[in-house]
């Protein structure tokens, strides 16, 4: 893993290599942004290669930065063994894993089939344990590392007709805990970012969920801001701000938390 520079006290990630799944929009493709803006070479992987390969091209236009597109399947277990062996290949061993690729399902419990269960938990929770199997030898190896899983508000508390979500960012956050007990000594921090409603795509399939059940757009996007104090949604800049102050050095003794980003809707 190569050292950071000396002279490029601004850019703390210059010379470490950064990965983020499901790079290639939203929240994934903000916080590669972030990630470039503090010198990684950064490699974004996902599902959707034409938005990942343009995730890349743009931090490499924007921000001189080194960045790989990368196919992944965070539920396949050869896809991700795969992609890794192609970003370490590329760049080195990962210092900082984002594990961002997520996927959400509305519904009650008892409409909720088992095959949206199983999907729910193997992108929100059995995609972060593979991808972290898959940088972890290496940043034991190295003394160093960050680990940052992107949660959910839904990890800290409970929302109606969102179980099989619920459950699943409830493990991860509970991942995020235990590992960085594991972790502490050896120079690894393991962190959770828990974003409420974020004006993405995510989002905006919420809302229109809320239409669908008979609600006008206007008030939809009401029920979806009234338990947020600031009163607005958050932006993907500001999930990944929170990310990036995570994955720098200064960040060494903060592990195993779970920091609500949602503009106060959580504690």
């Amino acid at each position: 893993m190569p050292a950071p520079t000396p002279h490029d006290a601004d850019l703390p990630l210059s010379g470490r290599h950064a990965v983020v799944t499901g790079g290639g929009r939203g929240i994934g493709a903000a916080i590669a942004d972030e990630l470039a803006r503090l010198g990684a070479a950064v490699t974004v992987m996902g599902r959707g290669v034409d938005a990942l390969q343009a995730t890349a091209e743009r931090l490499r236009a924007e921000h001189g930065a080194r960045a790989a597109a990368v196919a992944c399947d965070v539920a396949d277990e050869g896809s991700v063994q795969r992609a890794f062996a192609e970003a370490r290949a590329a760049f080195g061993e990962p210092y900082a894993l984002v594990n961002n690729a997520g996927q959400s399902a509305a519904g009650t419990l008892e409409d909720t089939s088992r095959e949206t269960w199983d999907a729910m938990l193997a992108v929100n929770l059995t995609g972060a344990y593979l991808c972290i199997r898959g940088v972890l030898p290496g940043m034991r190896a190295a003394g160093a590392g960050r680990i940052v899983n992107v949660a959910s508000t839904g990890g800290l508390r409970g929302y109606s007709h969102t179980a099989a979500y619920c459950a699943a960012k409830h493990g991860l956050v509970g991942l995020t805990r235990a590992l960085a007990h594991e972790t502490a000594k050896q120079g690894i921090t393991v962190n959770a970012v828990c974003p409420g409603y974020t004006d993405t795509g995510m989002a905006a399939a919420a809302a229109a969920n809320l239409a669908a059940a008979g609600r006008t757009p206007d008030e939809a996007r009401r029920l979806l801001l009234r338990g947020i104090p600031r009163g607005m949604l958050t932006k993907p800049a500001e999930v990944a701000a929170a990310v990036g102050w995570l994955c720098t050095p200064a960040a060494a003794a903060v592990t195993g938390t779970a920091l609500p980003v949602a503009g106060g809707e959580v504690p």
